[in-house]
């Protein structure tokens, strides 16, 4: 589940230009790069008591169902 949560960010924030890689054991961490800015974030999706979140360094967060909104908080931070 993990997995394919990451999968669905990558697919966004990778349609705003960035650049992405799934990295750790078992792939469990989305690495974000800014392509100009050369900055990167890294994002976990943990599970929590209704549901699943993205939570990504800098203290942010969004819910796994605001894909759209998360990508576009990432891209903000990295540009």
């Amino acid at each position: 589940m993990r997995r394919r949560h990451l999968a669905l960010l990558a697919r966004a924030v990778g349609a705003r230009g960035l650049h992405w890689r799934l990295a750790g054991p078992g792939e469990s961490v989305l690495a974000v790069t800014g392509p100009r800015s050369g900055q990167q974030v890294m994002i976990v999706a943990m599970p929590t008591g209704a549901g699943w979140s993205y939570l990504w360094t800098g203290g942010g967060y969004a819910d796994v169902t605001a894909v759209d909104h998360a990508a576009e908080a990432i891209a903000h931070l990295l540009t």
